[in-house]
């Protein structure tokens, strides 16, 4: 039946083939848009979802077995081995210092010159009957011949005839430790008695000796704060590489809703492990060290025990070791916070 009236047009309420053709592309083409876009946001959420989960599932977004983590565990581990080595150090030689300071601050010496044997030994008897005289006085020794020569054999050598050098005598004095001893007036009785006779109270050598070990201890100081900061410029600048590495997935977790706490803690898991296993390969390098010097002296590689070389002194103690260990924990902490505080500097260039 034909759609036109007799006089050839067409009505308004007939449908028209070719609009209906247009009408249906359109609707189609529309639908078919939102279908495509529900479909790209639900894949890419998705492959969002799958990374993050991934992440997760691995513990950490960060790779564990690297080159840059390794090699950044090995200059975990120098730094670590250079700051407990000076620790020790420094310890070591407080506590020789103090020994030494101590053994000297407990003993006087009074050295009379050398002149006519019958004279001199006159001389020295009487002097130890004064020094004994005196309050605060425990004992005084008068060191024999053979005694002198020990004490010069580091300098004169064995086997040489002390009798025809002028070798002062010398009387030890040993303090009683109360603090009583007036030395200054045992100087001056010395000095009216005993012309040839002088009091050595070692307070000037004691006093370069407190000198000698406060520089030291200050330079270990000021090493173990260089090496501590070319420690944290490391990690800095390795957690910076990280980050770059690992930037699109840390995109992809800021796009599922992960927060930088989340973020910054597997960054700060993965380089406190390095921290850890650098300082304590450093800290145990470092204490086999000081235990090979401990043990020399079993093996007569010591030196003599009375005159004692820097491998004998050289020995932290247990307050040098209680150090080093000190030393690789604050390592371990310093590396992790460091790496921490770095990712979310880098975080916020990202957002």
């Amino acid at each position: 039946m034909s759609t036109t009236d007799p006089t050839g047009h067409i009505p308004p309420s007939a449908p028209v083939p070719g609009g209906t053709a247009h009408a249906a592309k359109e609707a189609a083409g529309k639908g078919a848009g939102k279908e495509a876009g529900k479909t790209s946001g639900k894949g890419a959420a998705k492959g969002a979802g799958k990374a993050a989960g991934k992440a997760r599932a691995q513990g950490s977004i960060v790779p564990s077995a690297t080159i840059a983590g390794r090699a950044l565990v090995a200059v975990v581990a120098i730094m670590t081995f250079l700051a407990a080595i000076t620790i020790g150090t420094a310890l070591a030689v407080r506590t020789t210092a103090s020994q030494w300071r101590s053994d000297v601050t407990r003993e006087v010496t009074i050295q009379i010159r050398a002149g006519d044997a019958q004279a001199t030994d006159a001389q020295v008897q009487a002097a130890a009957d004064i020094a004994r005289r005196t309050p605060g006085i425990a004992d005084a020794h008068v060191l024999t011949p053979e005694e002198t020569a020990r004490l010069l054999e580091p300098w004169l050598g064995s086997g040489l005839d002390l009798g025809d050098l002028p070798v002062p005598r010398v009387v030890v004095l040993r303090l009683d430790g109360s603090g009583t001893a007036d030395l200054a007036r045992l100087k001056r009785t010395l000095t009216d008695k005993i012309p040839t006779a002088t009091l050595d109270d070692h307070r000037s050598w004691s006093r370069r000796l407190v000198a000698v070990t406060d520089a030291v201890m200050l330079i270990g100081i000021v090493l173990v704060g260089l090496v501590g900061l070319a420690t944290i410029l490391s990690v800095v600048f390795a957690t910076r590489a990280a980050v770059a590495t690992n930037r699109s997935v840390v995109e992809v977790l800021h796009f599922v809703g992960a927060r930088d706490g989340f973020i910054a803690a597997q960054f700060q898991r993965h380089f406190l492990k390095i921290g850890t296993q650098g300082g304590l390969i450093g800290g145990l390098a470092a204490t086999a060290v000081f235990g090979a010097v401990a043990a020399l002296p079993q093996f007569g590689l010591g030196g003599d025990p009375e005159l004692p070389t820097v491998l004998g002194w050289l020995h932290p103690g247990v307050w040098g070791f209680l150090g080093i260990a000190l030393a690789v924990v604050v390592v371990a902490l310093a590396t992790a916070l460091t790496s921490r505080l770095t990712v979310y500097r880098t975080l916020r260039t990202i957002q």
